[in-house]
């Protein structure tokens, strides 16, 4: 009997809502669409009528670090906070995967733990913590610091993190509590564990006052692609949102991380791969790319040589624009970032010009023609082991979100590459990853999850 067809799992990116900067000026587009609860209610009911896994924000904890002139034209400079916002959209969905995104750079491990465990007991089991270290070093200057941790401190601290963070999710068994009312007695003292972590940058008692999350773990994302960020990803991660631009680079990424999992004892299964992918979508190729130039077309030059500004971790607002991007510093900001940008210039041969112009758009991964072409992409991606599926950016809203939607997804069920009914409840089925057994009271949990106060949708 021969195995299953591999199907593809879908994230959708929706924080910002457009990471193209002209996203919130395309006609007849919602503008505001980053801080509209109405709008982003329809979104998230829109991805889960399509049966997408997650529904994925970013975050940042400081506007973006470039200049007024391009701040001034950005549309993210207001957003809702992911861990306001998705508890808000957990109440109107009831499949759809909630990723938020939480530093462990400008955050303490008890209030993430606390946060991400009451998120998933109020979605029943639909929470995912994206563990970044923040990319942007304006964050530091909000929180106490003068400067950004270095690097590798960030990430040292990360690894520290995350231990504290899944050990308090662990503090409780999942049969703890009791609420025996004739005996008075609310939980069992015998399945409480105390945490008491005292490490190199971190000193945390515990024990959480949440109960166990519903997935026991709500789902673990990561997305650096430095070498520290695919260490860190496979060792802890189990779902990674990749940056690789060309189906070589996410074959190369696919086989580095995953063969990193067998080195630390774990399966390759239990991570998925997800490249962010810019898809554009028409009726023909033709309309497919007529779109897109209309959306660039709407980029200022001010805000390329910002963004190629953030992305490279230097103030490139003083280059040559007709002249080959010069030797750049190393950046304490996103190294995959800079690496990437850096790789392309000295590849291509391109201008400063023509950089901002790319980075000002989106350079990275990017779909653009009718819903066959586009399913023929990412089929093509994932029978090559260059991913398990994509974190889907719309290119504008609702536009490109609703013809994704109704055009692409259906092509890929019509093949066969993706599901066209959830056959679970929580994040951890749709994307096909086992509920971690809690290190304290059992390898493997086989009772069912307490669900706290026995609230309903």
């Amino acid at each position: 009997m021969s195995e299953p067809r591999k199907q593809l799992h879908l994230g959708a990116f929706m924080r910002p809502i457009g990471i193209h900067t002209a996203w919130w000026r395309y006609p007849g587009g919602f503008p505001d669409a980053n801080f509209n609860l109405d709008h982003l209610v329809r979104f998230a009911r829109t991805l889960e009528a399509a049966k997408f896994d997650a529904f994925f924000m970013a975050d940042h904890l400081a506007v973006m670090n470039m200049p007024m002139e391009a701040l001034k034209r950005s549309a993210t400079v207001t957003s809702f906070d992911p861990l306001t916002l998705l508890p808000a959209l957990a109440m109107v969905t009831e499949r759809i995967g909630l990723i938020a995104t939480a530093s462990t750079t400008y955050n303490e491990p008890y209030h993430v733990a606390r946060k991400f465990a009451s998120l998933d007991h109020i979605s029943r089991g639909r929470a995912g913590w994206n563990l970044v270290t923040s990319g942007n070093p304006d964050e530091a200057l909000n929180f106490g610091r003068d400067a950004h941790l270095d690097h590798a401190t960030r990430y040292a601290r990360a690894r520290e993190f995350f231990e504290v963070v899944t050990g308090l999710w662990d503090s409780w068994a999942d049969d703890a509590f009791l609420r025996d009312v004739e005996q008075g007695l609310f939980f069992d003292p015998d399945k409480l564990h105390t945490l008491d972590h005292r490490g190199e940058f971190l000193k945390v008692k515990g024990p959480l006052n949440v109960a166990r999350p519903v997935q026991g773990w709500p789902v673990i994302v990561q997305a650096g692609a430095s070498e520290a960020g695919r260490q860190i990803a496979a060792e802890t991660a189990e779902m990674v949102f990749g940056s690789a631009s060309s189906l070589e680079a996410g074959q190369t990424f696919y086989a580095d991380v995953k063969g990193r999992m067998a080195a630390v004892g774990r399966s390759r299964d239990a991570l998925k791969i997800l490249p962010g992918a810019f898809v554009v979508v028409g009726g023909t190729e033709e309309e497919a790319k007529a779109k897109k130039a209309r959306l660039d077309a709407l980029v200022p030059v001010e805000s390329g040589l910002a963004n190629l500004s953030v992305r490279l971790g230097t103030d490139a607002t003083g280059f040559d624009l007709d002249a080959p991007l010069p030797e750049i510093p190393e950046s304490n900001a996103s190294k995959s970032g800079q690496a990437q940008i850096v790789d392309y210039a000295r590849r291509t041969g391109a201008t400063v010009r023509e950089l901002a112009r790319r980075v000002g758009g989106y350079g990275g991964l990017t779909f653009i023609g009718t819903p066959e072409q586009i399913a023929d992409r990412m089929g093509e991606w994932l029978a090559g082991e260059a991913c398990d599926g994509f974190n889907v950016m719309f290119p504008f809203v609702p536009e490109g979100l609703d013809d994704f939607c109704a055009g692409v997804v259906p092509e890929l069920q019509r093949r066969g590459l993706f599901r066209t009914a959830y056959e679970g409840t929580t994040l951890r089925e749709h994307l096909g990853l086992e509920r971690p057994g809690n290190r304290f009271f059992e390898a493997r949990s086989s009772v069912v999850p307490d669900t706290g106060s026995g609230t309903t949708l």
